[in-house]
């Protein structure tokens, strides 16, 4: 019966790599006890996307298995690390970027962040826009102030599950920070090597806007796992969107998709849509480029920003909260993507039956 469980599962595909569970190793435990089949898969993330389809699929493919009458299917989750990790003990740095201000990239950071988190994973974020660090205020910690550990190393902040670095927990409040491009470069290295970050499956890297020195610092110092950019629909922010993507390109950082944010208003007393600033035009920059999501405008979002709860945990059930969240997880299902893709080959043929 195992067997033949065993076999069922082999015919089942991964709806984005499109390969069989049981040659991915994603099958962790199968068994059938009176005619109750358990499986557990073991997911390449726990924001997997597709996690309704797979036990969906999973369900339908072993209750075909004559003489199984149910079947129970549980889920583990282990994040796979690229063929070079980023640093050590941290799986994928992921840079979150747009080509202008004003478009919500840091809002979009925390709450990416904070939902990959509350999903389970380990994640961490910096705050790399160091002359407007925003990311303290948004997690609630303004006031925190960075300490250092017993190894003398920078001891990150921890809110709602993450754990963050940013410039506004360690210089005063209000204070401008006049530094040229080698002081930039130093203040990102030491948030890069000299935090005592621990194992994270994600560090999330909340850019400054445009493609100057904290970019071209970041992406020549370590093996970046890929880049999200951030736009709102309109002409004037995609311009500068395009910009910031040929940068990517020519660090040669893979750009993992878009998040068109401010896409679209609903008034809360008629429930009729606006498009204030246009929509879909973010689909303009190339059909390579995968749509991570669309964000409404929504006031929650910005009045959970200035409390210092993200929208994910404090409305997860708005509009905007789920199209962020939907963000976080159609990210991490890229990030599985690239990850197994470079690996297939070391993958076995099938898993032994427990």
């Amino acid at each position: 019966m195992r067997e033949a469980v065993m076999a069922a599962l082999s015919t089942v595909n991964d709806p984005e790599l499109h390969r069989d569970l049981v040659s991915l190793g994603m099958i962790e435990q199968a068994s059938v006890e009176a005619g109750v089949a358990s499986v557990k898969v073991n997911l390449t993330t726990p924001a997997c996307p597709l996690k309704g389809k797979i036990e969906g699929d999973v369900r339908e493919a072993v209750m075909a298995v004559p003489g199984v009458t149910s079947v129970n299917v549980t889920f583990g989750a282990m994040v796979r690390p690229p063929a070079q990790p980023a640093l050590p003990g941290v799986k994928h740095v992921l840079l979150i970027g747009s080509g202008k201000g004003g478009v919500g990239k840091s809002s979009v950071s925390v709450n990416v962040a904070a939902s990959l988190a509350r999903d389970g994973a380990r994640v961490g974020l910096l705050d790399a826009d160091v002359y407007g660090p925003s990311v303290a205020h948004m997690m609630g910690q303004g006031g925190a102030k960075v300490t250092a550990n017993a190894e003398r190393k920078m001891q990150p902040i921890e809110a709602h599950g993450v754990k963050f670095v940013s410039m506004a927990n360690l210089s005063p409040a209000g204070q401008a920070l006049v530094w040229r491009g080698p002081m930039l470069h130093s203040a990102v290295q030491q948030f890069l090597k000299d935090a005592a970050w621990g194992e994270l499956d994600y560090l999330i890297v909340d850019l400054p806007p445009g493609t100057g020195d904290v970019q071209l610092s970041l992406t020549q110092t370590i093996q970046v796992t890929g880049a999200v950019i951030v736009t709102t629909p309109q002409d004037v922010a995609l311009i500068d969107a395009a910009r910031a993507i040929d940068m990517f390109r020519k660090a040669s950082v893979p750009v993992l998709g878009i998040v068109e944010n401010m896409s679209y208003f609903v008034a809360p007393d008629t429930g009729h849509t606006y498009d204030l600033f246009g929509r879909g035009g973010s689909r303009k920059l190339g059909e390579e480029y995968l749509l991570l999501g669309e964000v409404p405008i929504d006031i929650d979002v910005r009045q959970d920003s200035d409390r210092g709860t993200p929208a994910v945990l404090a409305h997860p059930d708005s509009a905007a909260a789920q199209a962020l969240i939907q963000v976080a997880r159609n990210l991490a299902g890229q990030v599985s993507v690239r990850a197994l893709s470079q690996s297939l080959a070391d993958l076995p043929d099938q898993l032994t039956i427990v």
